[in-house]
């Protein structure tokens, strides 16, 4: 039961943690804190972190796509793959290559430009992971077939 719905689980902290740092509090720090090199620093620890977030929420999911012994992908795994992958590599890059050049302030308005468009990028890919892991870990609670039980 716990399996079925993991996936689901996972993409849900890696879409959830990328809205509550990129969309919350990396804006309140900016805002609140008394300068804009103190708060970019305190911003570019917490990317770093969520990268960390996003590479095992992405690695569980690639785990799980498959089960044990078997030639063919969970159901989920073959409408989200693509995008696991993708917002992988996104985070990676963004950690990676945009990151350090935003720090070393090099053409800061082009590189936050190319880091943020890339952050909403990762953050449309982990949406349709959780929409389409939810459908896959729903539909067999509604059909009546699948493992769900009341309360859980």
């Amino acid at each position: 039961m716990i399996a079925a719905r993991l996936p689901a689980l996972a993409a849900a902290l890696w879409w959830g943690s990328l809205t509550t740092v990129g969309f919350l509090v990396v804006p309140l720090l900016f805002a609140h804190l008394p300068s804009a090199a103190m708060a970019g620093q305190m911003a570019a620890k917490l990317f770093a972190a969520q990268t960390w977030v996003t590479v095992a929420c992405c690695m569980l999911l690639l785990l799980i796509s498959r089960r044990r012994h078997e030639e063919f992908q969970e159901p989920w795994a073959k409408a989200v793959l693509g995008f696991v992958l993708g917002g992988l590599l996104l985070a990676l890059l963004v950690q990676f290559g945009v990151s350090p050049r935003i720090v070393a302030r090099q053409d800061l308005r082009l590189w936050h430009s190319v880091g943020t468009g890339m952050y909403v990028l990762q953050w449309v890919c982990a949406l349709v992971v959780l929409w389409r892991t939810v459908q896959v870990a729903v539909a067999p609670a509604e059909d009546g077939a699948g493992p769900a039980q009341p309360g859980l």
